[in-house]
């Protein structure tokens, strides 16, 4: 696909790697409110086909547009975001490089809503988010934050989720 930039197989494996550990944290959330529903798993485990050296096949685009679609009819935020991040996964394969900030958003949404996950699941701790940041920092490869850097920062939009996500964004461009 023309672009921007050139982003090699190996810059979306590095991309959709990243994602798939964000998503692979809190799956086990959406997994515990809807155990029938295997929908955001098969993304997830699309994801992970495609980082072990798989090419990118309609695999990833399907199971992705099945994981978000099981978030749009999930019980709970804590359920919606957990599968939307594991259809993230599976779409990270197609990460386009277009010098677009909304691209930055299949970057970092995942780890953003891990975060905002883990204040929800625990709302007395006001360190909860941070903490979650904190490992999604820790995660980053050069390797993902060079990735990252062929794109625009991303601005900070109104949900939490957002705000998340440009935190990230802002710690990830520190490192860079």
């Amino acid at each position: 696909m023309a672009g921007d930039f050139e982003l090699t197989e190996e810059d979306l494996r590095v991309v959709a790697r990243y994602v798939a550990e964000s998503a692979a944290e809190v799956l086990p959330e959406f997994e515990a409110v809807c155990p029938d529903d295997p929908r955001p798993r098969r993304a997830l485990d699309a994801a992970w086909e495609f980082v072990g050296g798989a090419r990118r096949t309609k695999l990833q685009r399907v199971t992705s547009l099945d994981a978000h679609r099981a978030a749009k009819s999930a019980p709970s935020e804590v359920a919606r975001l957990a599968a939307r991040s594991a259809g993230d996964a599976a779409s990270a394969a197609y990460l386009h490089p277009l010098a677009d900030a909304a691209q930055v958003g299949h970057i970092l949404r995942a780890s953003a809503s891990v975060a905002r996950i883990a204040e929800l699941v625990d709302p007395g701790s006001p360190e909860a988010a941070s903490a979650s940041l904190d490992r999604a920092v820790a995660r980053a490869t050069p390797e993902l934050v060079g990735v990252l850097l062929r794109y625009p920062v991303v601005p900070s939009g109104r949900s939490r989720v957002a705000s998340l996500m440009s935190a990230l964004d802002g710690r990830l461009r520190s490192l860079g």
